[in-house]
């Protein structure tokens, strides 16, 4: 039996619509989960929302609601705008509202002070709303932060809690070592060696209660809350039954391979805040970290409604359909770099891969097969080319889709150097052979896109298996 594996996105917070980073994040983790348990594997998939912090707080406070009230609406315009990413059903989704949580973010707390890695003092830091993360001068450009230049920083002077970040260098330095892969990839592992090579600085994890009140209460000081990201990483954990469900725990976290995926804005928080968290507690650390570039408008440029280049995920599923989506965020934009994401690219690619590839390729194959064999020709186990394999076991997800539509390519290119449709005529058995042989390599591409459009490679297999001609898997769009 093939190991457990887990896997689990970074939870958005709910005081905004999904944008296209959230779904890139989410249908990659889906394709891998996917492909997962196409190789055998008990996956446990997970995500959810991080509803604590003061820019959810905030926002409730200017849309004049009960925090409460507000968390519980846009989850569910969550879940609803979720559905058109076309996620396995077998995906968990946690809260950070929910009792399950907030018993695991206690737990974890009253462990990590135990131990001695919690303590209180008073201090004065720059704060960014937006990242929810405290900023040195040196991280600012001309006094603003680089990711959200248009907020201002907040001064904050107060007691809090503090973690003993600084005791983990020598420890997270020692652990990459051992795990060679830990983040993909490699030159994002290299910025977070340098990044603990310059000096950990302990931060804060909590605010006081009497100036932002919407957090989890911390254990024996009712004054103050959890810092969002202190309590929200405990998510990751929660979510497969940490403290209390032993077993799903071991299971999953302890015996499987914990991978979390995330954009490169949170690599610091799930490769190198969260790992210190967990050794703190005396608790597994994560198996890999995979870090995605961003969503960019064209020529590199932010995303931003101000700029009016924001491209909404819903829309493009509403009018080209989630496959579509899928196809364009897994085939298109590079595994680990930021990627442009215009209409013009995402149609161009539209009606080349897809009306004009895979659409047209399995319409001129199927219908070669139902005019010239008698019956659908015996479908071997499936199989998965090792490149692609290899490609998907590397998080590489962008390379196997090349490689699926490389193997598209070469069908066209056999179907219009031998022409079996006119081979037939002089010579029957070898045109039927290489029909055979085409039905055979479609069905094996239909495995290929099975992680990453579930619905095409379904339809593709239905299509060959009943022995029909297909509808228009894609209609081409001008």
């Amino acid at each position: 039996m093939s190991k457990p594996f887990y896997i689990t996105t970074t939870l958005p917070y709910v005081n905004a619509e999904l944008h296209m980073g959230h779904a890139l994040e989410f249908i990659r983790a889906d394709a891998i989960a996917r492909y997962k348990m196409l190789m055998g594997h008990d996956v446990f998939f997970n995500s959810g929302t991080d509803e604590h912090g003061s820019k959810i707080f905030k926002k409730a406070e200017a849309e004049g609601k009960a925090v409460q009230a507000f968390v519980d609406d846009n989850v569910e315009k969550f879940y609803a705008s979720v559905k058109v990413l076309g996620l396995t059903e077998s995906v968990h989704f946690i809260r950070t509202t929910e009792p399950k949580h907030v018993i695991a973010a206690e737990e974890f707390w009253k462990r990590v002070k135990d131990n001695g890695y919690i303590y209180k003092k008073s201090y004065e830091t720059k704060y960014c709303v937006g990242c929810e993360e405290e900023k040195t001068d040196s991280e600012l450009v001309e006094g603003k932060c680089p990711i959200h230049p248009h907020l201002e920083l907040e001064l904050i002077n107060e007691e809090n809690y503090f973690f003993k970040f600084s005791a983990f260098g020598d420890k997270l330095l020692a652990f990459y070592e051992k795990k060679p892969n830990f983040v993909i990839p490699e030159f994002r592992f290299n910025e977070m060696k340098a990044f603990i090579k310059g000096g950990l600085r302990d931060f804060s994890i909590s605010r006081l209660k009497s100036k932002m009140e919407w957090g989890i209460p911390v254990p024996g000081d009712p004054e103050q809350v959890m810092y969002v990201w202190f309590d929200a990483l405990v998510n990751y954990i929660a979510t497969v039954g940490w403290p209390n469900d032993t077993e799903t725990f071991t299971k999953y976290w302890v015996d499987g391979t914990p991978t979390q995926y995330c954009g490169k804005d949170n690599t610091r928080f799930q490769s190198v805040m969260w790992q210190a968290m967990l050794m703190a507690a005396e608790l597994p650390n994560s198996d890999q970290i995979v870090v995605n570039g961003f969503i960019t408008a064209e020529g590199g440029v932010k995303m931003s409604k101000s700029l009016g280049n924001v491209v909404d995920p819903k829309t493009i599923a509403e009018e080209y359909g989630t496959e579509a989506l899928r196809f364009f965020l897994l085939s298109e934009v590079s595994s680990f770099e930021d990627s442009p994401f215009t209409i013009e690219r995402f149609r161009d690619a539209y009606n080349a891969k897809l009306a004009n590839g895979i659409g047209n390729l399995t319409s001129r194959i199927m219908k070669m097969a139902t005019t010239h064999l008698e019956k659908t020709p015996a479908i071997p186990k499936e199989f998965m080319p090792e490149n692609w394999i290899h490609a998907m076991e590397r998080f590489d997800i962008k390379e196997a889709m090349d490689i699926t539509f490389r193997h598209v390519s070469e069908l066209d290119q056999i179907i219009q150097s031998k022409e079996p449709f006119k081979l037939v005529k002089t010579d029957k058995d070898a045109a039927i052979e290489i029909i055979k042989d085409l039905v055979l390599r479609l069905y094996a591409i239909a495995e290929m896109l099975h992680p990453m459009m579930p619905e095409t490679s379904k339809k593709i297999k239905e299509t060959i298996k009943a022995f029909a001609m297909p509808e228009p898997l894609f209609l081409r769009k001008e």
